[in-house]
């Protein structure tokens, strides 16, 4: 079964269940079990792991139901679901997913967005929880200059956070920035794969570029050295939000899933 959901994840210390702690699986996870009166659980698998405080949009995650709890549940599942769940989750559609869907390994690109201000009397009080405020002003053009320097095939090893045995070669689709009517000035982070700290890592370097303190060629010159920068600051989790996550036709979901499990590699690198 797919769902798709969204979440406030300033309540949460992120997606991945924990003991003692409020994630969002966890919520889910236990008001599917309640709402189906099932005897044991049922995990979830996601399409992007977020950080403690890191909101979404428009995550998907699917899980595995026996037919007849499926065949049970189907027309009252996301009412039910809606009474049980806490105000700060919802669940707007479930359905039955098509043949080789997997929630993570199907995916071909996940979308971010990081809302930034920086006027100066700070951010609006209802925005407060989504959108960060920086105390400087920003050049929108020449952090538009230094991200068209990072979309591509990379190592971003120097801007995530290492975990033992995982890949840091992430295709970065789309990096640029856009100032709103309203002076929010809003990051669009698209790739095919995001490893752990590299959107806000990523937003971190180039708010340093927008507000004057390095230049433009600085966040591609970090990225070429390969190896995390001091310099380069992971800014706070509340202003990131997962907008969307893209799939294939649904012919190419298998294939998508396989392939998505190889260990990637860059021309002429080792790993």
């Amino acid at each position: 079964m797919r769902l798709d959901l969204s979440y406030d994840g300033a309540g949460f210390s992120g997606w991945a269940k924990q003991t003692a702690r409020r994630t969002v699986q966890g919520e889910i996870e236990d008001a599917l079990r309640t709402v189906t009166r099932s005897p044991r659980g049922y995990e979830l698998t996601v399409a992007g792991r977020t950080d403690s405080g890191v909101h979404a949009r428009g995550q998907v995650a699917h899980v595995d139901l026996p037919d007849e709890v499926w065949a049970a549940h189907e027309d009252k599942l996301l009412r039910r679901l809606a009474g049980r769940l806490p105000h700060d989750v919802r669940v707007w559609r479930a359905q039955r997913a098509p043949a080789g869907f997997n929630a993570r390994f199907s995916a071909v690109w996940r979308r971010y967005a990081y809302r930034v201000t920086d006027h100066p009397g700070g951010v609006d009080p209802l925005l407060r929880g989504h959108v960060l405020w920086h105390d400087w002003d920003l050049d929108v053009d020449a952090m538009n200059e230094a991200s068209a320097r990072l979309v591509g095939e990379h190592d971003f090893a120097a801007y995530c956070k290492r975990r033992e045995g995982a890949t840091t070669i992430r295709t970065l689709q789309r990096l640029d920035w856009v100032r709103g009517e309203d002076g929010i000035v809003t990051a669009t982070v698209r790739a095919d794969a995001f490893c752990h700290n590299m959107v806000r890592s990523l937003v971190g370097a180039l708010l340093f570029v927008g507000d004057g303190h390095r230049d433009t060629q600085w966040p591609a010159k970090v990225l070429a050295a390969g190896v995390r920068d001091s310099a380069v600051h992971v800014v706070r989790p509340h202003g990131l939000t997962l907008e969307e996550v893209g799939y294939p036709a649904d012919d190419l979901l298998a294939a998508r899933n396989r392939e998505a499990r190889n260990r990637r590699t860059l021309p002429g690198g080792c790993c």
